[in-house]
Order: C-alpha cells, then structure tokens, then sequence
C-alpha cells in the first residue's frame, strides 16, 4: 500500500517533460518524432563557458560552495542587474539556486502561507500553478485572450485582488506565449501593486535576452514598487545552459535572507563547477546571445508563416522568448474516424500519434484552446513539423 502524502498528490506531473519523455521514447523505438515540445535552445553551451567550467574542475572547486552561491558569481550578478536591468542589487540581496524553478519554489515558499492568494497570468509557464499549490496557497487564475495578444487588461488584475492577495506572478517575455509586455503596460500593473500594501511581484526574466520587438523591462525598475519586487532570472535560456541549473533571484534583503535559510535546509549551495561556467556566462562579452536571438527570430517568422496557411489556426505573432501559441479550438468535436478531439490535450495526442509531431496541449497552461509549440529547433524540422501537422488536421472533419 502507498502512503503519500497529500502533499505530492496534490502536485501535477509537468505536461512540457511528460510529452518530451513520450517523445524520447517512441524515438528510442526507432519512430522519427520532431518534438517542438521542450522550452530548450537547441544550440551548444558557448565555448568559453565551458572552457570556465573545465579550468573549475582543475583549480579543484570541488567543496562544498556558500550556500547563496559564491560571493564573485553574486558580484557579478549585481553588476549585470545594473548594467542591463538598471537595478541596484547588492550582492546579499542575490541567491544563486538549482534553476529558475528552484528560485520560484524558494520565493514562494518563504512568503505565501497556507491560504494566501496568488494570482497567475494565464497561459501561464506550468509550474507557477502547482508551485503555489505545493506551497499551500490558493491559485487566483487571470485568463487573457489571444485578440488581446495574451495579455491581461489592468482592470482584469484590480478585480482579481483581494484582502488574502499577496503574491502576483508576472513573466515577460512570455513562456508558453511568447508575448512581451511594454513599458507603459508593465507600469498600470505596477501601479495596482502599488495601491496594495502587503502585495508583493515575482517577475519572471528568464527570457529576457531573447526579444525581437521593443525593450525588456524589468519590473523592479518602478522604483515606487521596488521593494515589492522579487527578480528571477537565470542562464538556461540566453546562454544554452539549461542542463547547468543555475538560476538567481534579486529580492528585498529580507527575502534574500529567508530563500537562504531554505535552501540551506534543502540543497545547500548549488553545483560548484556551474557556477563558475555562469559567472563566465554573466561577465561574457561575446555575441552569442545575438546570434541566437537572430536565429530564433528567423524561426519565428518562418513557423508562424508556415502556420497562417493551415485552415483552422489561429496566430498571434510572438514578441519574444522561442514559443508560439496557435489556437486550434476549431478543431474540438471533429474526428479523423477514429480519433475525436474534444480538447487541447487530444489535439496533442492525436498530433503525436498521426503526424509524429510532439506538442503541448493548451490545459496546463491555462489555455485550453490552444496547444504549444517551441521553435528552438532547426529551420528544416519546422517546416516538415508544420507540413505533417497540415496533414493531419486536414483529415479532421
């Protein structure tokens, strides 16, 4: 008999790994699948990080590192937030963890009580959702629409907010749409969390460095709110460093403090040798990101082009990040004869399984009318990708 605890029943299985896993297994039996599931650059770790991480391994950094990361990686960091973000940071306001998520977990879990509300901008990236779960608080879900580019009204979050709100998470640019907030949009939503006292901001950046339209903004630059504002970012995505699992946080100093205090119950100080591959990452000067950038760029008008022309689809056209986010409600209560689709995650399935294709369905982001798809893969893949989805959603009627 098993004895879990409600704890871990509660917790979803993340869609983005249950359909990659899905994926690398029908691969393993020799079935040609073109996965457009997972949130990764397909390009290589820059060489002069790996380079810093080799050099790490011979100057022995092999003991246990400080449990808020080392202090010349934090310097580092605070200069980066200055120079690129225009924030003050200081180096104890910095806690390098395993990841983005695991800076997200660390936040969450040092300030939301069981109860408290947290309110998710919908699509949302999946683990926001169950994060909050886990932690015991009470998920307050705004959805926005793609004819508004998935972006909520400020209306929309003012009616949300209640006597129990204390936490808001805002990720821009957008995973799993790939949307960007402006300016003048980001400071409405700033000013609401102004009006709240006790109202606090988790701002996502992962994908900060990866923006075709406009600037990135980070939230913690209203300086009215400034305090109210927990930053995370991370290497994963501008770097191509998603297997390294580093990621950091910028918080008040009391945050700081208490997202210390639980990681050193947890995991401690997080892998030494990523962490001297991410301060080359964070002090690096090459043009890496900006190739990558064009190249994502590239692939996003190639499949966005590819996708207006499928009968039934419809594309709002993203500002960032590497994921496009098509409705495909137009599909629901058809059948190819053996297959009926009633939802997002059928279209997902049935998209596996008749094209080879592997996707995510639209439910665990709380978009159900819409599936996701990552462009981080090669120019050729997309169009033979978008050529069998075609193919398969035209025997749909």
């Amino acid at each position: 008999m098993e004895y879990l605890s409600d704890r871990i029943k509660s917790l979803s299985v993340s869609q983005t790994l249950a359909m990659a896993q899905k994926s690398r297994e029908l691969k393993a039996k020799g079935i040609d699948i073109i996965s457009l599931s997972l949130g990764e650059p397909d390009f290589n770790t820059p060489d002069y990080i790996k380079e810093a991480a080799k050099k790490a391994i011979d100057d022995n950094y092999s003991k246990y590192p400080p449990v808020p990361g080392y202090a010349d990686l934090r310097e580092a960091i605070s200069k980066k937030f200055k120079d690129e973000n225009g924030l003050t940071y200081s180096p104890d306001q910095i806690i390098v963890s395993a990841g983005g998520k695991h800076s997200l977990i660390n936040v969450i879990l040092s300030i939301v009580n069981p109860g408290d509300e947290v309110i998710i901008l919908a699509p949302y990236w999946v683990s926001y959702y169950d994060q909050v779960i886990f932690a015991e608080g009470k998920p307050v879900v705004i959805s926005a629409s793609i004819e508004n580019d998935f972006k909520i009204k400020p209306e929309q979050l003012e009616a949300a907010i209640t006597s129990k709100t204390r936490l808001i998470i805002f990720n821009s640019p957008s995973n799993p749409t790939g949307m960007v907030y402006n300016r003048g949009e980001m400071e409405k939503i700033a000013r609401i969390v102004e009006k709240h006292e006790g109202l606090f901001i988790i701002s996502d950046e992962i994908y900060e460095h990866i923006i075709f339209t406009g600037e990135h903004v980070s939230m913690a630059s209203f300086n009215f709110i400034y305090d109210r504002v927990i930053t995370v970012n991370g290497v994963s995505k501008g770097y191509a460093m998603t297997g390294w699992r580093i990621g950091y946080i910028g918080a008040p100093l009391w945050i700081a403090k208490a997202c210390d205090k639980l990681q050193g119950q947890f995991t401690s100080g997080v892998c030494s040798i990523a962490q001297r591959a991410a301060l080359a990452a964070v002090q690096g000067k090459d043009n890496s990101k900006q190739i990558m950038k064009e190249a994502f760029l590239r692939r996003r008008n190639l499949i966005c082009g590819l996708l207006k022309e499928v009968k039934g689809i419809k594309v709002s056209v993203p500002q960032g990040a590497f994921y496009v986010m098509p409705d495909i409600s137009y599909f629901f209560g058809k059948s190819d004869g053996q297959t009926k689709i009633n939802n997002s995650d059928d279209i997902a399935l049935y998209l596996l399984d008749k094209a080879q294709v592997a996707v995510v369905g639209g439910d665990a982001f709380g978009a159900p009318d819409c599936i996701r798809i990552s462009y981080a893969t090669a120019d050729e893949l997309l169009v033979e990708a978008v050529n069998r989805i075609k193919a398969a959603l035209e025997k749909l009627n």
